[in-house]
């Protein structure tokens, strides 16, 4: 369903441990739309999946750990150069 409409610099990152790529200018979460993942978190309440749905900064559906820091709007952040990326998995803790 995804697919890019041009290919551009590929910029490695990590994702759940596992080293992947994405393209310049992709933002997180269309890096990992890209990839195929679909859920990049989890509700707090139910547990149930959830992924990117406005892709402009609105629904906060593609929450993500980003370098260590919970609760990042991955559709509102470049992807960088090494990145480390974690799915978000129910409410953060304090």
């Amino acid at each position: 369903m995804f697919r890019r409409l041009r290919e551009t610099t590929a910029i490695a990152f990590t994702f759940e441990g596992e080293a992947v790529q994405g393209q310049t200018g992709d933002s997180v979460a269309a890096a990992l739309l890209a990839l195929g993942v679909r859920a990049p978190r989890d509700t707090a309440v139910s547990g149930a999946p959830r992924g990117p749905y406005c892709m402009m900064g609105v629904c906060f559906d593609c929450l993500v750990e980003i370098d260590g820091v919970a609760n990042r709007q991955g559709c509102m952040v470049a992807l960088t150069p090494g990145m480390v990326v974690r799915r978000q998995r129910g409410k953060r803790d304090v």
